[in-house]
């Protein structure tokens, strides 16, 4: 099975990107875009001067628990710059949901209770609604979340668009809002039964 295949299998189609829109990005922006893989993960990242985004984690069953995840996530936090990634809601009908925010919980991820996030799936045409989550090593706030975000939606998520899916992204103003008021924090939960 190739790293597309696995990306597919273990994300929903709304949060995938075509295998075009992909190749094209690491062939395209190689420079910032990138894939690492082995046998039991595949990681797709962005990375500028200022931030990364990762664009998907995956860890193979087999391995979960393993610390994978935990060594692929210490790697580009060596890096030494803020990480920044979107996460679902927790979906008590899907554990995995529970699951992945109790990592990055643990990884000592925020999350950006100020940052709407809602995309439309131009492969389903669904609307989804999607947290942000940021790991600093230093003090970066929601506000320099929100402008990676931003730079990721409109230079990664929506490159070529209309090439590969004949259509285009909704503008980066109706997908992507800095609220005054704060949202609950998802990670909270977690944060509290870990300290227990």
């Amino acid at each position: 099975m190739n790293w597309y295949e696995k990306l597919s299998e273990y994300f929903p189609i709304e949060e995938m990107k075509s295998k075009a829109h992909m190749d094209a990005l690491l062939n395209d922006k190689k420079n910032v875009y990138i894939k690492e893989e082995g046998p039991h993960h595949v990681l797709m990242y962005v990375e500028t001067e200022t931030f990364v985004f990762v664009d998907y984690l995956f860890v193979s069953s087999q391995s979960r628990g393993a610390g994978l995840g935990r060594k692929l996530l210490a790697s580009l936090k060596e890096k030494g710059k803020p990480i920044i990634l979107e996460v679902e809601p927790v979906d008590y009908k899907d554990t995995d949901t529970a699951k992945r925010l109790n990592f990055y919980a643990r990884e000592e991820f925020h999350h950006a209770q100020r940052i709407g996030y809602s995309r439309r799936s131009l492969a389903t045409g669904e609307k989804t609604n999607l947290e942000i989550l940021f790991w600093s090593p230093s003090d970066a706030d929601e506000q320099s979340a929100y402008e990676a975000m931003k730079q990721t939606y409109e230079e990664i998520h929506t490159y070529k668009d209309e090439t590969f899916y004949g259509n285009q992204y909704e503008p980066t103003h109706k997908v992507l809002v800095f609220k005054t008021k704060r949202k609950t924090n998802i990670l909270q939960p977690f944060i509290e039964s870990q300290a227990k």
